[in-house]
């Protein structure tokens, strides 16, 4: 089992050059730490509206852990925090999901 941390950004700011900011701002704070299996960040995909769809952000960073241990101690990370502390004051809401996840094999049909 891993863990998927999954963290959805709402900006005060919807600008196209704001999600690009935040956007450099993880890759360069967040996508370095021992115990990551798998790091992506981006915008909302805008054009999928389906009813399902939430659409109530704008960046998504997501993050798959080896284990709980190792996502613990990202989180206290100067990396971490260094990003919290130089990006909070542009965030409207941050919804953070954790998950206890397990890779299943690919399968095509």
């Amino acid at each position: 089992m891993v863990l998927a941390h999954n963290v959805f950004f709402s900006l005060h700011d919807h600008s196209e050059g704001a999600r690009a900011r935040l956007i450099q701002a993880c890759r360069t704070h967040l996508a370095a730490h021992p115990g990551i299996l798998f790091f992506a960040c981006g915008e909302l995909a805008a054009d999928l509206r389906r009813e399902v769809n939430d659409t109530d952000f704008d960046v998504a960073l997501h993050i798959v852990f080896t284990n709980r241990a190792t996502h613990d101690a990202y989180q206290e990370t100067a990396a971490h925090l260094r990003f919290i502390a130089e990006n909070k004051d542009g965030w409207k809401q941050v919804r953070v999901f954790d998950s206890v996840v397990e890779q299943s094999p690919a399968t095509t049909s």
